[in-house]
């Protein structure tokens, strides 16, 4: 039996090659040293310059969306309303009902609640403030005792401070306060573009909701693999479970707390107890600084209404007493850690979304944070600098007998 020729040996791949060629369809195999090596650092140059314009989007957008205002913010509010209200619209379209109906009802239910809640919340608080010019006495009656205190220690500190000093302190000039009359002729002005904004948020969250089912569908079934889809599915299945749990869970809680709020204050006597109960509610919202705002709020509400300043603290020491127990055992216990986010990702959430748009901006601020991070974490984060930084890039070796450093080439 003749020998069989001897094959030819297979060439393997060198252990140097960097392990990104593959993933970044360079040839490992067939093709020179010098070609590798040219693509990979064509493939590098794209990914510096996809970096870059990555790093000048994320600088440009904040500007962007703080100067159009009028348009990104009414859109992005009408799209997370729209979203927490998806398990509603599918549970009339579970029923039967057309997905025009049921995108209308969910619109209309939400409207309603919305106007309800302005309603027990604008109308006594306008009342209430409208009496502070009147309720300045008061005020002042109740902090006599602090007024006294800070009067006689800047009584002292000028006194020390002539004995130092060889002329006497000049008196710090006062600041001219505007007219109440431009403030009320600013929101005359802002009324009717804050209307349309309104009116527009409402038309995208129908269109939002009328169209979901039909959107979903088509979005899944356009990618190109099973998996594709599969992913696609799960990425926007997770959103809405999450923004929807969340925003539901919230907003539950903080019913209850205004409520609970609401029923002491009508118990030692504070007028227009629903008005702080849904001050309560509506602040609580924002994490960390709502709180504190409501808090500030109440303290001005004792003061104008008590004539002890004791009597007066009472109000924002039942809110903060409600609160704490909020925050550290009833939210806890009942959102777990399946809606657990970092609280310094939620500070940079509010300071951020705040700078941007204001007092809805922070409202938005925990909301997009979890669409956000549930995009990331399904999606997986881009590891452009990974591959730059790699094999290399930034790891310099020093040349035998010479003195001048060299970036370290791939080895073929």
């Amino acid at each position: 039996m003749a020998d069989l020729p001897d094959s030819e040996p297979v060439a393997a791949a060198s252990p140097t090659v960097p392990a990104a060629a593959g993933a970044f369809g360079l040839p490992i195999g067939g093709d020179s040293p010098e070609d590798m090596r040219i693509a990979l650092r064509r493939d590098r140059l794209l990914a510096a310059l996809t970096l870059l314009a990555g790093v000048g989007v994320a600088l440009g957008t904040p500007f962007a969306l703080k100067s159009g205002a009028e348009f990104f913010l009414p859109t992005t509010a009408a799209l997370v309303i729209g979203i927490a209200l998806i398990p509603l619209l599918e549970w009339f379209e579970r029923r039967g009902l057309p997905s025009a109906l049921a995108a209308f009802i969910c619109v209309i239910l939400f409207v309603a609640a919305a106007n309800i809640a302005l309603a027990a919340i604008v109308v006594p608080a306008t009342e209430f403030f409208r009496l502070l010019p009147l309720r300045i006495g008061r005020i002042q009656h109740n902090l006599a005792p602090l007024l006294d205190l800070y009067s006689n220690l800047e009584k002292y500190a000028n006194r020390t401070l002539r004995q130092i000093a060889s002329t006497p302190p000049r008196a710090s000039p006062t600041a001219a306060v505007s007219p109440p009359s431009s403030i009320l002729e600013l929101a005359a002005t802002s009324a009717p573009a804050a209307i349309i904004q309104v009116f527009y948020g409402i038309l995208v969250a129908f269109f939002f909701l009328a169209s979901w089912t039909k959107l979903r569908k088509r979005t899944i079934t356009g990618r190109m693999s099973f998996g594709g889809a599969m992913a696609t599915a799960r990425v926007i299945q997770d959103v809405v479970d999450d923004v929807s749990a969340y925003l539901g869970t919230i907003t539950a809680i903080n019913v209850l707390l205004g409520l609970i709020v609401a029923g002491a204050f009508y118990a030692i006597g504070m007028p227009f107890p629903l008005m702080w109960g849904g001050l309560v509610t509506l602040l609580n919202y924002i994490p960390y600084f709502g709180p504190v705002i409501a808090a500030l709020l109440m303290a001005i509400g004792g003061l104008m209404t008590f004539t002890d300043v004791w009597m007066a603290m009472v109000p924002p020491a039942i809110m903060i007493g409600c609160h704490l127990v909020e925050a550290n055992i009833v939210t806890p216990l009942i959102v777990g850690h399946r809606l657990t986010v970092s609280p310094i990702l939620i500070l940079i959430s509010i300071s951020f979304w705040g700078w941007v748009w204001g007092t809805t901006g922070a409202l938005l601020a925990v909301p997009l944070l979890i669409i956000i991070q549930t995009v990331i974490g399904a999606a997986g984060k881009p590891d452009i600098a990974g591959f730059l930084f790699e094999h290399g890039t930034l790891v310099q070796q020093r040349p035998k007998g010479g003195k001048r450093w060299r970036n370290a080439e791939p080895e073929i």
